[in-house]
């Protein structure tokens, strides 16, 4: 079993920045996709960012040159640097894990096992 837990939500104004963490523990594999999705009220979650194994980044495109997100290996934290925040990026924010390789969608929420409890971050206009 894997532990996902968040940190570094929190409230923010249109044009501002956070930046959030996810520390994993439990039996953790290279071959770890890791990725951060969220979800606004009212809405249905969605893959913002992925990285795989070997470090291969992919994003929505709704964030892309906005978010950036990291993994650091050997301690398995995974990171989401969010700058130029919009009130649009609100919502919670869930990290998510899966043991694979070649995922053909890796910002799809139906790929991901392993989920964490979620942070909230909320951008006001």
């Amino acid at each position: 079993q894997v532990l996902l837990v968040e940190s570094g939500g929190g409230s923010v104004q249109a044009g501002g920045s956070l930046r959030l963490s996810c520390e994993a523990s439990g039996y953790t594999d290279a071959y770890f996709y890791m990725a951060w999705f969220r979800q606004a009220p009212g809405k249905e979650r969605e893959g913002v960012a992925s990285i795989d194994g070997d470090g291969t980044t992919y994003y929505a495109d709704s964030v892309k040159g906005r978010f950036t997100i990291s993994r650091d290996n050997p301690k398995d934290i995974l990171s989401l640097q969010m700058n130029s925040l919009k009130p649009e990026d609100s919502g919670m924010y869930y990290c998510a894990a899966v043991i694979a390789f070649g995922l053909r969608s890796p910002l799809s929420e139906s790929n991901y096992r392993f989920w964490g409890h979620g942070t909230q971050v909320t951008v006001s206009s």
